[in-house]
């Protein structure tokens, strides 16, 4: 084992300056020793856990349904009231947006109250959060329906006449007191509705293996790469797709949905093309729903605190519009587009279509990713919030059956969502019990009302759907603070949100992910590299550039790297060296062997021996400094090349009787050094601890020197 010392050296000063003595005291640093081999922990960990005790089953139980955990010590009267004040109004809230999101996600009103039921009822056995909504999200939804088109058209469905919705899997099995209809019928009888909800349900049932998979593998870091301006604008520039796939049902127009790459100018094409059958009935309808859902909006977030909870407005317009809609007659008289039979019950559980399982493996992946990253940053926030602890790899488990358990019975894929947990959050949710509240309202809903919306105009869902994106675009008021606190952060948004809505969401996603990342490569490939100076009466060295008043120590550079020393930046280094010193080992030695050549040929033209030729001022003119001391503080870790680097920069300096010091190297930068052969045989002592230390030895062995000269 190698050991990292400083220089142990007393350095007497020269003669006039009172005898004064400077002390450099060698610091032992002895490395730990590695008791294991890796052999070793591999075995200890492969015992620890393949080791069974009831107790480790317990714990293992417990940490699995985390249900087990707290509700034995649920506390009745403190937390059931507002428990069942939050699961009601969420439920409330949460009907009109499954009906209105199943639209977007391409499927039957019936099928997104599926969803939120099940979801609600799973998260709460497996979930950790207290708070956070698990249910229908919009961005997730949209991904779903955009595969799902897909695989409809290359099924060929939309070559087939229009179907109504009550010729599906509902018309089969109008409740689950039913007896079953044969199976080949059924089959006869799945139309273009019934295909779509095989397709949402056997994508959910991927994109929770994924998630599950990902809790397994304990590969939750993937969503360090998803940062917060990443993921914000994502969600904006899916939020001006979802703006566009609900347009045409704003002006009842009977026209394609655009998927793949430039779905969103597609789709506006298409708009315009067809803006002269606009339904007039439909436009009107949008038109009081905008009127009546935003100033409402706006005053529930305006008198937020002061309201015990937010004003159902969605479920009013909803209700509002049906009668109109049914005692108007407004389908038969004016063809306005509405959300058709919503059957009572469940339908019996199915397994996804395995067969579609290669045509949408690949789809789920960003859907699954999304969907985890989301609700582990909602957990936490909220966990940080109100100071408990969340597990992030729990977590990934509970959306991933969240989404494998609903899959069996036609249910499309979820996640948390924000607006709906700060209501729950807001309106006194203690516990999860609030979920089970919410599927309750769901269930009544499902088992009693959900036929009564059969009147309703999908207008009034698209105009629900897209006031609930204004937390989204309201994004752009803040791009003026994001851009003071952090410019790279913004164009991060700017790129993402872009990609996003004139791409496509899959793509916008993965174009944020690498340009963060090359946005970090670029800002280690060209960083900070300031030169320092000494604050007085301190042992503390700052940057030159950045803070007055300052000193410097004659004869000595200090410099500092602010990034990595790796293979991207090694020229950078060089270069920055060389600029912020004024001098280029290189240009030195090549100047002094043109000099000295010149030098040769005047002697030999000149027999008598004098020289007055060229002049020799930058040969005999001495360099302003004598040491560079490289402070490694922000160096993190060094490659090969980077060690060559430092290796390259000694030696040429050394060439023209520059000494180069490094200070402040962390542990794995001087393992790396020691490892790489950094220092010959007793140079080691060039490795210091401090800058200021480092700094002291140059002065002192320049003053050694200098007296040994006078002698």
């Amino acid at each position: 084992m190698a050991e990292f010392n400083n220089v142990c050296s007393v350095t007497e000063m020269p003669e006039g300056d009172d005898a004064k003595r400077s002390f450099h005291h060698r610091m032992f640093l002895e490395p730990q020793e590695k008791k294991r081999s890796m052999k070793s922990l591999v075995v200890k960990q492969a015992k620890k856990t393949c080791s069974c005790t009831p107790a480790k089953v317990k714990d293992c139980v417990f940490s699995f349904f985390p249900v087990l955990q707290w509700l034995p010590k649920y506390k009745l009267r403190e937390y059931l009231l507002g428990d069942i004040m939050s699961g009601v109004i969420v439920g409330v809230l949460l009907v009109p947006q499954s009906i209105a999101y199943s639209l977007l996600a391409g499927q039957e009103p019936i099928y997104g109250l599926y969803t939120s039921f099940f979801a609600g009822i799973i998260y709460f056995i497996f979930g950790t959060s207290r708070h956070i909504s698990v249910g229908i999200f919009g961005v997730i939804c949209l991904m779903v329906g955009q595969v799902v088109d897909r695989e409809i058209q290359r099924a060929g469905y939309d070559l087939e006449p229009a179907v109504p919705s009550v010729i599906t899997d509902t018309a089969a099995y109008v409740n689950t007191t039913l007896s079953p209809v044969n199976q080949t019928l059924q089959n006869l009888l799945c139309d273009k509705s019934c295909y779509a909800i095989t397709v949402g349900a056997t994508m959910t049932f991927i994109a929770g293996v994924y998630q599950v998979a990902m809790g397994f593998f304990q590969v939750g870091f993937v969503s360090v790469y998803l940062s917060d301006s990443l993921l914000s604008g994502f969600v904006t520039g899916a939020s001006f797709t979802i703006l566009t796939s609900q347009a045409k049902y704003l002006l009842g127009l009977d026209i394609p949905r655009s998927s793949g790459i430039g779905s969103l100018i597609a789709t506006w094409t298409n708009i315009f093309r067809n803006i002269h059958k606009t339904n007039i009935c439909d436009l009107i309808t949008s038109f009081l729903c905008f009127l009546v859902l935003i100033p409402t909006k706006e005053l529930n977030e305006h008198f937020k605190s002061r309201l015990k909870a937010p004003i159902p407005v969605e479920l009013v317009v909803i209700v509002a519009a049906t009668l109109a809609s049914h005692f108007g007659k407004l389908r038969e008289t004016y063809g306005s587009s509405v959300a058709g039979r919503i059957p009572t019950g469940f339908l019996p559980p199915r397994p996804p279509d395995w067969n579609l399982i290669p045509n949408v493996a690949l789809d789920a992946i960003p859907i699954a990713i999304i969907g985890f990253a989301i609700t582990v940053s909602l957990s936490e926030m909220f966990a940080k919030k109100h100071g408990y602890s969340v597990k992030a790899n729990q977590e990934m488990y509970a959306i991933g059956f969240c989404n494998i358990i609903p899959s069996f019975f036609h249910c499309f894929t979820t996640s948390a969502a924000l607006a709906k947990t700060l209501v729950k959050e807001s309106t006194g949710c203690r516990t999860q019990m609030s979920s089970m509240v919410t599927s309750l309202v769901i269930l009544l809903v499902l088992l009693v009302i959900a036929p009564l919306f059969y009147s309703l105009q999908k207008c009034v869902l698209a105009v629900i759907t897209i006031v609930n994106l204004r937390g989204a675009l309201r994004k752009f008021r803040d791009l003026p603070k994001m851009w003071r606190l952090s410019r790279v952060d913004t164009v991060i948004w700017l790129v993402t949100m872009a990609a996003s809505a004139l791409i496509s969401t899959e793509i916008g996603l993965l174009v944020g992910v690498c340009f963060s990342m090359l946005c970090v490569i670029f800002r280690t490939q060209r960083p900070e590299a300031p030169l320092l100076g000494w604050v007085a009466e301190s042992e503390t060295y700052e940057s030159l550039s950045a803070y007055k008043n300052l000193q410097t120590k004659p004869g000595v550079v200090v410099f500092r790297f602010e990034a990595p020393l790796y293979y991207i930046n090694k020229e950078c280094f060089k270069s920055t060296l060389y600029k912020q010193t004024g001098v280029n080992p290189a240009w030195v030695k090549a100047a002094k062997k043109k000099a000295a050549k010149r030098m040769l040929r005047e002697k030999e033209v000149d027999s008598d021996g004098n020289q007055t030729g060229v002049p020799m001022d930058f040969v005999s003119e001495p360099l302003e400094f004598h040491t560079i001391v490289i402070d490694c503080c922000a160096v993190q870790f060094l490659d090969t090349a980077g060690i060559r680097t430092l290796q390259e920069v000694c030696k040429d300096y050394r060439d023209i009787d520059v000494q180069v010091l490094l200070a402040q190297c962390n542990p794995s930068v001087r393992s790396s050094l020691i490892r790489g052969e950094f220092f010959k045989e007793g140079e080691d002592h060039l490795l210091f601890h401090s800058v200021h230390q480092a700094v002291d030895f140059a002065l002192g062995a320049q003053g050694r020197s200098g007296t040994n000269t006078s002698k």
